[in-house]
């Protein structure tokens, strides 16, 4: 073999990372002899670690013994922190005590940082607690550790050891730390860090605004969030996004689709979270022309479809009366989460219906997918109680009990139950069942029990039901209205007097009802009697031309759902005043012939305005949907989804 291809073999049996100055040659006449220094262990290391090769790094490790230095330990480290590869890891850690090795600051920290990464908080608080020296990393470090996994009381608390040490928190200190200041306690505490954030002149940093405006409107204090976000030099997405978010989750939704598009006039960019947060809104007001419009600026931006995202759409879809959309969404899918689940279950339990609930159920249980969940079974109850499948729902219950799907039932479980009861006319059932149950009954399933008084006319119950009632929420004047309806329709007027004296005695108020509709991209409020509208006067005109033309039809007002002690004309004027006529009437004149009118309203729809939507879908043949305050009403040709029991 000549001298060339000698050399050339050589060089392709080297490793590339091998420096050919490395080969020593010396030469006789008829043999070449090489000579090549051992590879640079570092070499090694960092080729393993890069490969994602752990176990042969280790044995490296294990084999250079004493002869580990610092950037080697640190490259471990991170390899291990990558991997969250919690054993090999921990070899790492037992190695640096085995050989003595004193790690500085910066290696400790590493080692805070793999354990918390690796969900380990108490060897990573070890860690901490034995570091001879501390700089602002460690703290923050561990702190992070304990925000991020709901540890609210030790992040807090470790943040003020660390205002007792000599170190000073910097800005994603505090912008960590504030994330904890939840519940009472947490929020004063939260306060009080926003007066040392202001000392220390930390308060425009975005991402100290960004934490400081989500803990003021996590706490529902939206006023001194928006406060926060104005007085920020500079926002990014995350705090346009913890600002529209805030609003959304409080209920402010026009508010929160209003400062989306003031801001996205400004040039914001938006992320996943922002539109799902936009989403959220618009599913409080059921703008479902609006919801479109976003769904589809999301498919033009191409933005990740990202679990969240597809959660929102799910719900948004449902919550605006579009169940064909939600399902789509469901279906194709290619990950679902137990928020998937419930989303579309909530969705059909909303609208009355069961026999999709129950299969959708059946379908998760035969998946097996993801496990379902406290919420997950609630909504399969209400599903049912909702649709007419009582005897389903208490079968389901009994197995909840009995632990078939490791979900133990709680007080609104219960009350499903109650609620199922009372829809198949068990009342006296129901009655005996919330004495035996393992919980002090709340107003709420009282009020399921009194509901299912008042509609099986089940007077000795309803009475007592009532009553107590009155005594744990005074103050609510729904319950006052279904008590005295339940009087009069026994004819015990004495008592339905005695019951409203006592309701007006208490100067209690009812919440002022408002109902919204959406036309053309626009949405329309109209609260009682309103008078503000532009078009009231058109509105008014025609709402009396309805009353004349559906009473020949045989709508007859009910007017026990006015408690005020006027004359019979009077109470008649007062229904005719109520937000949902006003906004169905709105959509008729402002809708062609047969387009669906979908009004919401902030609270339980009454009875004769339930009525009232029958004869609009019936005489004007649209497909009307009310959403109110527990469910959904479709009404189409005068017939309702609930059944008349909501």
């Amino acid at each position: 073999m000549n001298l060339l291809r000698k050399l050339n073999c050589l060089f392709h049996y080297y490793p590339k990372s091998a420096p050919f100055s490395s080969l020593i040659s010396s030469f006789t006449t008829h043999q070449l002899t090489l000579t090549t220094f051992p590879p640079d262990p570092q070499i090694i290391l960092t080729t393993l670690c890069s490969n994602g090769q752990l176990k042969e790094a280790l044995i490296e490790m294990a084999a250079r013994g004493l002869e580990m230095k610092f950037e080697s330990y640190d490259m471990l480290l991170n390899a291990c922190i990558k991997k969250r590869a919690f054993r090999e890891g921990q070899r790492v850690h037992a190695h640096l005590i085995k050989t003595r090795y004193l790690p500085p600051v910066y290696l400790r920290n590493r080692l805070i940082i793999f354990y918390s990464k690796c969900d380990r908080l108490r060897e990573a608080r070890n860690v901490l607690d034995e570091m001879p020296e501390k700089n602002v990393v460690s703290w923050t470090a561990m702190i992070s550790a304990y925000s991020q996994r709901g540890f609210a009381t030790e992040a807090l608390d470790l943040f003020l050891e660390m205002l007792r040490s000599v170190t000073e928190p910097n800005e994603f200190t505090f912008a960590t730390v504030l994330s904890s200041c939840t519940g009472t306690f947490g929020f004063e505490l939260g306060r009080q860090i926003h007066s040392l954030i202001i000392k220390r002149t930390l308060d425009t940093h975005i991402f100290v605004g960004s934490s400081l405006l989500d803990m003021y409107a996590k706490a529902g204090r939206i006023h001194e969030a928006r406060e926060v976000f104005e007085s920020l030099p500079e926002r990014d997405v995350v705090s346009c996004t913890a600002i529209i978010s805030g609003y959304a989750q409080l209920g402010l939704d026009a508010e929160a689709l209003e400062l989306f598009r003031r801001l996205n006039l400004e040039g914001m960019s938006s992320n996943y979270v922002t539109y799902a947060s936009v989403l959220t809104a618009l599913s409080g007001l059921a703008a479902l022309d609006l919801g479109k419009q976003v769904h589809n600026h999301v498919l033009r931006c191409k933005l990740p479809f990202y679990v969240v995202l597809q959660n929102s759409l799910i719900d948004m879809y449902s919550k605006c009366g579009n169940l064909i959309y939600s399902r789509r969404i469901f279906d194709n899918m290619p990950e679902r989460t137990v928020i998937s689940w419930n989303a579309m279950l909530v969705g059909y339990s909303k609208h009355g219906m069961g026999r999709e609930v129950v299969e959708l159920y059946k379908l998760m249980r035969n998946e097996n997918k993801i496990k379902p969940d406290s919420v997950t079974l609630l909504g399969v109850l209400s599903g049912c109680s909702h649709g007419g499948m009582e005897n389903v729902g208490l079968e389901i219950f009994e197995e909840m009990v009995n632990g078939k799907d490791g979900v133990e039932p709680d007080i609104e479980h219960y009350g499903c139950a109650v609620d199922l009861l009372g829809r198949a006319g068990r009342v006296e059932e129901a009655f005996e069942f919330i004495k035996k149950m393992p919980f002090e009954p709340t107003a709420s399933l009282w009020g399921s029990l009194l509901g299912a008084c008042r509609v099986h006319s089940n007077i000795d119950i309803g009475e007592f039901v009532g009553r107590r009632l009155l005594e744990i929420e005074p103050e609510n004047a729904g319950n006052y209205v279904i008590l005295s309806n339940l009087y009069a329709s026994t004819g015990r007027w004495e008592d339905v007097r005695m019951v409203r004296d006592l309701m007006f005695k208490k100067a209690v108020k009812k919440e002022p009802g408002r109902s919204w509709i959406e036309l053309d991209q626009t949405l329309h409020s109209f609260h009682a009697s309103d008078r503000s509208h532009p078009r009231r006067e058109e509105v008014f005109a025609k709402m009396k031309e309805l009353s004349i033309k559906f009473k020949e039809a045989g709508y007859v007002p009910d007017l026990s759902c006015v408690l005020h002690d006027v004359d019979e004309e009077q109470k008649e004027k007062t229904l005719l005043g109520h937000s949902e006529k006003l906004a169905l009437t709105f959509g008729l004149i402002s809708t062609s012939d047969r387009a669906p009118l979908r009004v919401i309203k902030n609270l339980r729809i009454c009875v004769d305005c339930h009525n009232f939507a029958k004869f609009v879908s019936k005489i004007y043949m649209r497909e009307v949907y009310l959403r109110d305050r527990n469910r959904f009403h479709h009404i189409s040709m005068g017939v309702c989804s609930c059944g008349d029991y909501w």
